[in-house]
């Protein structure tokens, strides 16, 4: 069992951005480029970026199945492996950290089809994040949302999206810019971003 002084460290190491989870999203993305395709990371990761810090064990990056083929055509076997035969996830073996993918076209969530899709990663990335292509705040909200409502075991994500809301500072107008089929939750969550915590 990990001691506190260690968990306080491995706290530390991720929020100045040396966490093995940091390495991996970077090796990943020198990968990525390396093969020229497209790509975006999401998830936790994303939110970190766009200012909601919290830790996470793994990396989530959005691609198309055919440039995710192309990544495992050249790199499993060279410091990444499958989790299983036939997995769209993948691990990298010099940080045990694990690579959750995100398929454009798939659907948030209980992977129903709805509204909201993943996105291609060109057309939601974030400019002001150039050395590692983030999802931008508007699609990680959208996804997020959309997540949390359609999978009862994704109230993560309505929580990121609360924090995402508040350490944004975003308007309750924002949601006009958000698909049709989260902007009611987003209302929501955009009243629970008011409540402070402090008593």
């Amino acid at each position: 069992m990990d001691t506190m002084l260690e968990i306080a460290k491995r706290v530390d190491d991720f929020m100045m951005e040396r966490s093995p989870v940091h390495d991996t999203m970077r090796r990943l993305a020198l990968a990525f480029a390396d093969l020229g395709v497209p790509f975006a990371i999401a998830g936790a990761m994303a939110a970190n970026a766009h200012g909601h810090r919290r830790t996470t064990a793994d990396v989530d990056v959005l691609v198309r199945r055919e440039d995710l083929a192309r990544f495992k055509d050249r790199w499993i076997g060279r410091g990444w492996v499958d989790l299983f035969e036939g997995s769209k996830g993948f691990r990298d073996t010099l940080n045990g950290v694990k690579v959750d993918v995100l398929i454009v076209g798939d659907y948030p969530g209980d992977g129903r089809p709805k509204p909201v899709s993943f996105p291609a990663p060109e057309s939601v990335r974030d400019v002001q994040h150039a050395s590692v292509p983030y999802v931008s705040l508007l699609a990680l909200l959208e996804l997020k949302i959309a997540s949390g409502m359609t999978a009862a075991h994704r109230l993560q994500d309505l929580a990121d999206a609360i924090q995402l809301i508040r350490v944004n500072a975003l308007p309750r107008d924002y949601s006009g810019q958000l698909n049709p089929f989260v902007r009611a939750k987003f209302d929501e969550l955009w009243q629970a971003a008011q409540v402070s915590d402090d008593y």
